[in-house]
């Protein structure tokens, strides 16, 4: 049936398709409730696109499909799939093993989200491609997740996708927020008594005419469906008094009523019609076969209209088979789940056959059940976590025999976790719980409850939740016991709260149980942690540079790798606490680079914004930023939560005193970072190098000292570094020693040349004389000789203020003239502005950093500038970022505009940092 009104709606999609085929992607999500007419619009986009020459690819959400993992994805890609070869062998594998064409390690989804980006970019390339995805909120978990990635990460290709999402309950999120929405509302009056003249034969009066379009509220499909359910006097004389029920109930209503009237083994037809989601004939008139119903069942369920019974079984209307299956009796609905069991193919289609037995039984059933924890294993090795606990639940649900259904039951409740439904898990854990537990199973429970609390709250009961669990596993898993207990360590710097509260874990930790074989390198990291913490540096320092050297050697031991790359992050910020430049570099950049070879895009955002903030403190500003730009993108792309320390820091070393604040803000007004937080301590820190950078140092050292009140800042030293500055400039000289002398012990407890030059930095702010004068040489040297060039350019700048301040005006050109070129070539602007004012008042006039052409390029464009002229090729750069070539080569043109030039090789020979 062709349209009727939606011109601007028509006119938005039409812009869609046409964007797309001029090479510029596009996105968007349709939505409004059932029967609004978002399926008609998907229709003409794809007569439209189909017209203009557009490959076409469509994917339906069916409900009784939610739980096989990649199903929506796979019924999208699956034709598709000819051009697989195109792209790298990791994406090549992702996309396989996730469809089930092979078995390997479960893909990470954002691989997997990569890979589907290039095989549709791959198609793109030859024509322009649209995808449309009708009824997107019954996609499967995986499927919603990487194709929502897709559509955040699609840029310069000739494609498009439309998705039709219906309306859910207030507060309804999904995986498809924030893409850009297109609305349905209502149709006009004008257009809604169109609609009904088009296709009511019945002769309606004036009066009717508007009572039915009054009663629809512009919806559709209300339109063509109520007038059935009238007679031709009612619709003559007048119509049925309004009731409260929705629009869409309504229909669904209207849409049993109609099935009703039709002869019982009709009834059941349309039942296993509907509880058979795939809509093949095949497995249908199997099923009806098995339950006695014969063909000739299937016309009178054709003529009412509300079913097609071809090659494929196709419903009027979602609507309509939601009606037809809450309108069948529970009995009813196990026999079509039985006769569907029995009809569907248990070699190819394992899975579905034993969801429908699963849904045929009455009370409980443990082979049944078996086969069930049988798919879920399936769907775990494709990466289907939602999927799997999905199957597992059911699975306990049907175990008659309680310690099982405990097992299963706790199996579950864990992929929930893994799976982001907290909710759910303790839900699953308190049927664990109903059951016989035995002692290490008990103990799993109780770490389950912490670590779902750490997710959902981070309150300050968690560590001790973790305590308690690492105590109950120590006899019983030694090994787990100690991975409990460095997660309640880790818990208690990341939640903040009060030193006691981080000593009274690590005094419990002290108790961990011994490491059931040779120690790994988080045996170390525990250990060093736990004596750094109970003992002080001078004796934890030592042992937690030994745990770090033992994760570097683990990089290239095959034997220890995963083990060691599971703890990287914790193992990355405690090289900071070790001031340990070397260790510190490799294991962040490692970090992100197993994150990026696993496409563990959950995870590689924070390896990003950690490496973002190292290479702050090396004075590679430009660098960081590209990452903290980049790892803000992936967060986007995937759903997740923005954390906003990487772009803070880096504004406040660069001198952006808006951008600082107004970033500052954002972390204060959000919920999910409470005061004395890792996240709000952090912007403590960016509020104190802001000040000092600005010379405002009573509000540097205010903002210093409540950053040094976090556990995990505190133990970085990187607020102390400011406070000592802050204080000592300030006039505050006391508590500047006091901060020095703490930094001072940790400093030479680690020996390197980062701590010795910190040591000797701050001895001098807190010295005079010829004391401060050895003590900023020694720091300088010291700082040479180590990555940090950032600190070492600060130490430029202050050591060349304490001599203009004792009167040897030369002496301090020399130092500030440093400072300032260094500071300036880094982007650091209020420190080289600072340095700029102090070299004038020693009579010199600094010259002003000229512009340079690359300071056009955005911090984006500057990262892919690196990666291109380090001699990575578009489709390396497009892997390394999760984007495709096409997007790659765009931001090249862009780039090479920018610097006018028109070569890779010109870019090499660029100043890009």
């Amino acid at each position: 049936m062709d349209l009727v009104g939606r011109v601007a709606e028509r006119a938005a999609i039409d812009e869609l398709v046409a964007r797309a085929r001029s090479g510029h992607s596009g996105v968007l999500v349709v939505r409004g409730e059932a029967g609004i007419g978002k399926t008609l619009l998907m229709d003409h986009a794809g007569a439209t696109a189909s017209s203009s020459g557009f490959v076409l690819a469509s994917s339906t959400g069916v409900e009784a499909e939610r739980q096989f993992a990649f199903a929506g994805l796979h019924q999208l890609c699956g034709p598709l799939l000819g051009r697989l070869g195109a792209l790298p062998e990791p994406q090549q594998t992702a996309l396989g093993v996730a469809f089930g064409r092979h078995s390997g390690p479960a893909p990470d989804r954002f691989l997997v989200g990569l890979a589907t980006l290039n095989l549709l970019a791959e198609v793109g390339e030859e024509a322009p491609l649209l995808c449309v995805v009708d009824d997107a909120q019954w996609l499967d978990e995986a499927s919603a997740q990487v194709l929502a990635f897709v559509a955040r990460r699609v840029s310069a290709e000739r494609m498009a996708l439309l998705f039709a999402l219906r309306d859910s309950g207030p507060g309804d999120d999904h995986a498809f927020t924030g893409l850009p929405e297109l609305r349905l509302e209502g149709l006009s009056d004008v257009e809604s008594e169109t609609l009904l003249d088009r296709v009511v034969a019945t002769p309606l009066d004036d009066a009717v005419r508007a009572r039915i379009a009054a009663e629809a509220r512009g919806n559709p499909l209300a339109l063509l469906e109520l007038p059935r359910g009238a007679s031709p006097a009612r619709l003559a004389g007048g119509f049925g008094r309004p009731d409260e029920l929705s629009v869409p109930r309504r229909i669904e209503e209207g849409f049993r009523r109609r099935s009703a009237s039709l002869p019982i083994e009709t009834r059941l037809l349309l039942l296993v019609a509907a509880a058979e989601p795939t809509g093949d004939s095949g497995v249908l008139w199997r099923a009806a076969s098995r339950l006695g119903i014969p063909r000739e069942a299937a016309a009178p369920a054709e003529a009412s209209g509300l079913v097609e019974m071809g090659t494929r079984v196709r419903f009027r209307h979602p609507l309509v088979r939601s009606a037809i299956y809450q309108a069948g009796t529970a009995p009813d609905r196990r026999r079509a789940h039985g006769a569907l069991a029995s009809a569907t193919d248990s070699l190819h289609d394992p899975d579905r056959r034993a969801w429908h037995r699963a849904q045929a039984v009455l009370g409980t059933d443990e082979e049944t059940a078996a086969e069930l924890e049988r798919s879920a294993d399936r769907a775990r090795v494709r990466g289907g976590v939602a999927a799997a606990a999905a199957f597992l639940q059911r699975a306990a649900e049907l175990t008659p025999e309680p310690s099982v259904r405990t097992r299963r039951a706790l199996a579950a409740a864990h992929l929930k976790y893994d799976a982001g439904a907290p909710e759910s898990a303790l839900a699953l854990l308190d049927v664990a719980e109903a059951g016989p537990l035995d002692a290490l199973q008990a103990a799993r429970v109780t770490l389950l409850r912490a670590q779902v609390a750490f997710h959902t709250t981070r309150g300050g009961e968690v560590p001790g939740l973790l305590v308690e669990a690492a105590q109950s596993l120590s006899s019983l898993d030694p090994r787990l016991s100690r991975e409990t207990y460095l997660n309640a360590l880790d818990a208690a710097l990341v939640s903040g709260g009060s030193d006691r509260g981080l000593l009274e874990v690590a005094e419990a930790a002290r108790l961990a149980p011994a490491p059931p074989g040779p120690p790994q390198p988080s045996d170390l990291l525990l250990d060093g942690l736990v004596t750094t913490l109970t003992c002080g540096s001078a004796e934890g320092t030592p042992e937690l540079r030994h745990a770090l050297s033992a994760f570097r050697d683990a990089l290239t031991d095959p034997e220890q790798a995963e083990a060691g790359e599971r703890w990287l992050r914790l193992a990355c910020r405690n090289a900071l606490a070790a001031f340990d430049d070397e260790l510190l570099h490799i294991l962040a950049t490692h970090n992100v680079h197993v994150a990026r070879d696993a496409g563990a895009l959950a995870k590689l955002p924070d390896a990003l914004r950690f490496l973002s903030l190292t290479l702050v403190l090396t004075g590679e500003l430009d660098e960081a930023g590209g990452l903290a730009t980049e790892a803000s993108a992936l967060t986007q792309a995937t759903g997740g939560v923005q954390v906003e320390h990487a772009h803070l820091i880096l504004s406040a070393w660069r001198g952006d005193q808006t951008k600082t604040t107004e970033l500052r803000d954002v972390i204060a007004q959000d919920a999910a970072h409470p005061d004395g937080g890792t996240e709000e301590s952090l912007a403590q820190y960016s509020l104190a190098v802001l000040h000092n950078g600005l010379g405002n140092y009573a509000a540097a050292h205010e903002a210093a000292a409540r950053a040094c009140e976090s556990p995990e800042v505190s133990l970085s030293n990187l607020a102390h570094v400011e406070l000592i500055e802050a204080a000592a400039r300030a006039g505050q000289m006391e508590r500047a020693a006091e901060a020095a002398a703490q930094v001072c012990s940790r400093a030479r407890a680690s020996g390197s040349p980062w701590a010795l030059g910190i040591a000797a930095r701050s001895d001098g702010l807190v010295s005079a004389g010829a004391a401060a004068d050895e003590h900023f040489s020694e720091a300088i040297a010291q700082l040479g000789r180590s990555r940090m060039g950032g600190l070492l350019a600060r130490t430029h700048l202050v050591y060349g203020e304490w001599l203009r301040r004792e009167g040897r005006r030369r002496d301090a050109r020399d130092q500030l003239r440093t400072a300032h070129q260094l500071l300036g070539d880094m982007g650091a602007g209020a420190f080289a502005a600072r340095a700029a004012r102090e070299l004038r008042a020693t009579g010199e006039h600094p010259r002003a950093r000229t512009a340079q052409p690359v300071d056009e390029l955005t911090a984006q464009e500057r990262h892919v500038a690196r990666l291109v002229a380090s001699g990575a090729t578009s489709r390396e750069v497009a892997a390394q970022l999760f984007l495709s070539p096409r997007t790659i080569e765009a931001h090249l043109r862009n780039i090479f505009r920018k610097l006018e030039i028109t070569s890779r090789r010109q870019l090499r020979e660029l100043p890009l940092s």
